[in-house]
């Protein structure tokens, strides 16, 4: 590892910690190596110029080796979403637990598994797929490749051609991190999306305790072929004493939909990676996020959208709500190719400062390289609106209960179009005891 981001020596080969093929070993050799010559990211790099990683560069840390224990039931039970029917995966510090887990009988045609326990049964299925959805070299940074040279487990979801899920696959990561060092977890995901199938899932990630601490450190890739479509959940709601780090990263084919939601709400540091790539004609992407910072949460989303095909559609919906002395930053950006004709993308980040102590840094980009094309793209910085108080508390409301309901309609532009009854309830009822206080994260 590069001097100073010190990963404890509990730390074994490669080979030692996952068993496999040649191709694997040479698959995890390469993200270390390009570890050892990036290291974490810093500020001198564009990307993370507002991003300052030095408050962790230096801590202890404790690499899990396995699922620690859940040492009450009720709180984590209490983490879940109630009342989502789902075909569940547990992973407690980013190690597949069957006894927390649930999965009614799925599908012909469906595979949702361990990642791991699938590399060491099936490798060679899985070879064209992992890290083929990896970003361009200058979007590659040291914590993507940490990850690929150290991921644990994490989840495999492999929908045959045609298959359609009627009910989400919902993913837990929880983690302990109980450690007087920071506790470091890597799942990795892998989604593979066979020809015209359909699938829903909730990427959850929590923590066990109230004091839980620790880093995550998160990779999910997603293959869409033709006409496939699948709706992707990120909901990091970990403690206030986590540092989040995640990437999505997708690849779409002809006629591919691909939706995500990113719902940041814990960790004192989280910092979202988002790109998609639409590769054929006719795909389309829709972004939608919400961040909301309390106390001094710093919480950091990079987004970007490549337009490689002619006739592909992308529209990005973001919005942020910052409190206290919480920073926040935005930085969406779509990319039109030459050949990318008749596209038609737009964008837009929105923020609500809660706080003359909170701040944004927001940087909406488009990148044009096409001349038949309709883009669009812009943000806003605001505070609630005094008259739209003052009406409301005209009508009988206090001065607490107005901006509570005025901010919650300011979220809930991103999320009411969720078609989950009880996810976006649970949504409601989360994002409302934060705004009130409420200190999980």
């Amino acid at each position: 590892m590069k001097e100073g981001f010190r990963v404890m020596k509990s730390h074994i080969s490669d080979k030692q910690r996952a068993p496999g093929p040649d191709w694997l070993a040479s698959f995890r050799s390469a993200g270390a190596l390009r570890y050892e010559i990036a290291g974490l990211p810093t500020i001198r790099e564009e990307g993370w110029r507002y991003t300052d990683l030095r408050a962790i560069k230096n801590k202890s840390m404790v690499a899990a080796t396995g699922a620690g224990s859940v040492e009450n039931q009720e709180t984590f039970s209490s983490r879940l979403i109630p009342g989502l029917d789902s075909h569940r995966l547990v992973f407690i510090d980013g190690f597949f637990t069957p006894e927390l887990s649930g999965t009614d009988p799925l599908p012909e045609g469906v595979t949702l598994n361990s990642l791991a326990a699938e590399l060491q049964a099936n490798p060679e299925t899985l070879q064209t797929y992992l890290g083929s959805c990896h970003p361009e070299a200058e979007q590659y940074h040291g914590l993507i490749a940490l990850n690929q040279s150290r991921f644990s487990d994490g989840a495999l979801l492999v929908l045959q051609p045609g298959c359609t899920l009627d009910r989400p696959i919902e993913l837990v990561f929880a983690s302990t991190g109980s450690t007087q060092a920071l506790q470091l977890n890597q799942p990795r995901n892998l989604i593979i999306a066979g020809e015209g199938s359909r699938a829903t899932v909730i990427d959850h990630h929590v923590a066990t305790g109230e004091h839980s601490k620790g880093v995550t450190n998160a990779i999910t890739e997603i293959s869409l072929a033709a006409d496939a479509e699948v709706e992707h959940y990120k909901i990091q709601q970990e403690g206030g004493e986590c540092y989040h780090f995640g990437g999505l990263f997708v690849n779409q084919e002809e006629k591919s939909r691909f939706t995500s939601y990113s719902i940041a709400l814990g960790g004192r540091l989280a910092r979202t990676d988002i790109r998609s790539s639409l590769k054929a004609q006719g795909a389309v992407c829709h972004l939608n996020g919400l961040y909301l910072g309390k106390e001094r949460q710093h919480i950091d989303h990079h987004t970007e959208i490549v337009h490689a095909a002619p006739g592909c559609k992308s529209n990005e919906h973001y919005k942020g709500i910052l409190d206290d002395s919480a920073r926040a930053v935005f930085h969406g950006r779509v990319v039109v190719a030459p050949d990318a004709q008749q596209t038609d993308a737009h964008q837009q980040n929105k923020n609500l400062l809660l706080s003359r102590n909170a701040e944004i840094d927001t940087k909406p980009q488009l990148e044009i390289y096409a001349d038949d094309v309709s883009c669009s793209h812009g943000a806003t910085v605001g505070q609630l609106d005094e008259d739209h108080i003052f009406f409301l508390r005209a009508r009988g409301l206090d001065e607490i209960e107005a901006r509570r309901m005025l901010t919650w309609a300011f979220a809930n532009e991103v999320l009411e179009d969720i078609p989950h009854p009880s996810l976006h309830e649970w949504l409601e009822q989360v994002i409302s005891l934060k705004l009130l206080g409420d200190k999980r994260g």
